[in-house]
């Protein structure tokens, strides 16, 4: 099974690397990622060809099925800054935000710690969040979309 962070992963090397198309095959999944317009605009999409329903848990099917059209259709937050994203503002406290939360410009997200301080990370937008595109305590990258809000 093909794992978000792969897929994640993926969709940021079609970003930075201005190529137009990519796909991938592993057993019977298939993923391609192509960039509908100029690289200018650093816009992607992609599509996630159907496997069939034994290769693929019903989680992991829900999932990319849940990552696709947000990530085609929302407001992508993206990291300020290279550093360790929190969803939280501790260990074991609530997230700020999950899937289906709505947010008002200004609303803390996150938390993306670099060197040592906390950056509190707001929406610069009003919506729903769609989708949450990095992991807690992951290693996180200058312009590396964080969350989707439509």
């Amino acid at each position: 099974m093909m794992d978000l962070r792969k897929l994640k992963t993926l969709i940021d090397l079609v970003e930075t690397s201005g190529i137009a198309e990519l796909e991938i095959q592993e057993g019977e999944e298939r993923v391609r990622i192509t960039r509908t317009t100029p690289p200018s605009q650093q816009a992607v999409t992609f599509h996630a060809a159907p496997a069939p329903a034994a290769a693929l848990a019903p989680a992991a099917v829900a999932a990319v099925d849940a990552v696709v059209p947000a990530v085609a259709e929302g407001h992508t937050v993206k990291s300020p800054m290279v550093g360790t994203f929190y969803r939280s503002a501790s260990p074991g406290a609530a997230p700020f935000v999950e899937i289906g939360d709505t947010v008002a410009q200004g609303d803390t997200l996150c938390i993306v710690e670099a060197m040592k301080l906390m950056n509190e990370i707001e929406a610069d937008a009003a919506g729903t969040i769609k989708a949450v595109l990095a992991e807690n305590g992951q290693a996180v990258e200058f312009g590396q979309p964080l969350f989707v809000i439509a």
